[in-house]
């Protein structure tokens, strides 16, 4: 692998106006004159020209608004991650780039030494944020970056020396990388999401196999074989020599590296030899589906040099992550979980495991991906004492319920709501002492807040208002 740490960047063409498009105009106008020639944002057709706009052309940057028709000659573009490659926008950037890449890919040029890359369809935020835990356990510099809120461009200056990147990636982000190579990458699981942005699941699934891409024998591939197209993606890396840690939650493989449920504990083996870590009951994120996560990032640290005491230790002191099924508190007899971090279906199905089969109370709806619904109904006419449907989706997915639940002798009580606010006053009249109301959505939060953070917030205030007695409302 070769590094463009020292080369000239030359001309540097930025798209898009968001969080990303500035922290990668800023960074690059930092470049300039030494290894920048010049820095031009487009913003994209909704753009306009505002306080933002005016600090980056204060910083050097050409700022252009309100059109996605791109004009000029560029060395380097780098695309937000909204920005699909078959969207107009990102081909009119190609037309006149020497190469189009994304923000994740360009801070690894920056700065390409200890990465992790984690990526799968669910759990990478909890992997993400329980690896990084392991490793600052075991004495190591590490940050959590990417996906998970931290822009990576905006720690490549900052970054001091040994320091680990722990990158969140999504499929939007590994579809335009090149030469990422992380020391260890994990893929947790893929299933069907953002097919409107990828175009198809082989393209989706194509997009998360990047992360290995790049690797080479020395380094790891904790890659789960409890999917079909993870255990192709295993089976793909080791057929080129790669060293796979093949992760499952439903046996144990025979490989040398794997990680695995032996009687419910933990077990991680590297090389042959095994780590007999913590009982899955000692966690304190719940499922099985948790365990899985937590078995990877287990994998991480111990590949990296962290002791298996260390480890152990870290694995019983980590605390579940906002909207991750998230305790918010006990009411009544009731408990109340946040999980609004769930968007997709699969995500839900995982969630509903974690708790008592006929004692959930769940909150579905939201914003409509227009996902086919039967595996979901399915699971919640099997788990669920009742369901509470809200939102743009809400109607869809309360039908989906109320034709899953015919024949099959469930007796699952469907709820509509008009809103989220709505939707939790019905899940606490029907909730009984011993059930859990779960806000697990399975949907994006776009029709009623600014993203799935707003919601699970609004979630927590609706659980505090009724443990002190005020209204929900």
């Amino acid at each position: 692998m070769t590094s463009n740490a020292k080369e000239r960047l030359g001309n540097v063409l930025v798209l898009g106006l968001g969080r990303t498009g500035e922290s990668v105009a800023r960074y690059a106008a930092s470049l300039v004159p030494s290894r920048v020639d010049s820095v031009t944002l487009y913003g994209g057709a909704s753009s306009t020209p505002g306080e933002k706009t005016g600090e980056l052309e204060a910083a050097g940057v050409t700022v252009i608004c309100g059109t996605e028709d791109v004009r000029g000659s560029y060395d380097l573009a780098v695309a937000s991650p909204g920005i699909p490659e078959t969207s107009e926008f990102f081909r009119a950037a190609a037309a006149c780039s020497r190469e189009v890449i994304g923000e994740p890919e360009f801070a690894f040029r920056e700065s390409p030494e200890r990465w992790v890359a984690i990526t799968g369809t669910n759990g990478k935020t909890t992997t993400t944020s329980l690896a990084t835990h392991l490793l600052r356990e075991g004495g190591l510099l590490a940050e959590s970056v990417g996906n998970i809120g931290t822009l990576v461009t905006d720690r490549v200056s900052v970054r001091p020396e040994g320091e680990w990147f722990v990158a969140e990636l999504s499929s939007f982000q590994l579809a335009t990388t090149r030469l990422l190579h992380p020391r260890v990458s994990v893929i947790l699981n893929v299933t069907p999401d953002h097919l409107e942005w990828h175009g198809t699941m082989e393209a989706y699934a194509a997009a998360k196999e990047r992360a290995l891409e790049n690797q080479c024998a020395g380094d790891l591939a904790v890659v789960s074989v409890d999917d079909d197209f993870c255990r192709a993606m295993a089976e793909r890396a080791e057929a080129r020599g790669l060293r796979v840690c093949r992760l499952s939650v439903h046996e144990e493989p025979s490989s040398s590296c794997a990680a695995f449920l032996r009687d419910d504990s933990l077990v991680v083996r590297l090389d042959g030899t095994e780590h007999a870590l913590v009982d899955a009951s000692e966690l304190k994120i719940f499922g099985r589906h948790n365990a899985e996560n937590a078995l990877a990032a287990a994998s991480v640290a111990l590949e990296l040099g962290v002791s298996e005491v260390d480890v152990c230790r870290g694995l019983a002191s980590f605390s579940p992550i906002e909207h991750r099924i998230e305790p918010a508190g006990v009411v009544g007899g009731v408990r109340y979980v946040n999980d609004s971090k769930a968007t997709n279906t699969d995500s839900v199905e995982k969630a509903l495991t974690a708790f008592d089969e006929g004692t959930i109370v769940v909150l579905l709806g939201g914003h409509d991906k227009m996902t086919d619904l039967g595996s979901l109904a399915r699971a919640v006419c099997d788990r669920c004492f009742a369901a509470v449907c809200y939102g743009e989706a809400g109607e869809r997915i309360a039908r989906a319920l109320e034709d899953a639940r015919e024949g099959s002798g469930s007796q699952l009580v469907v709820l509509r709501a008009p809103h989220l606010r709505e939707a939790f006053d019905e899940a606490v009249r029907v909730a009984r002492a011993g059930d859990t109301v779960l806000l697990s959505p399975a949907c994006s939060s776009f029709d009623e807040f600014s993203n799935m953070g707003e919601r699970g917030r609004l979630f927590k205030e609706l659980v505090r208002n009724l443990a002190d007695g005020g209204e929900s409302a």
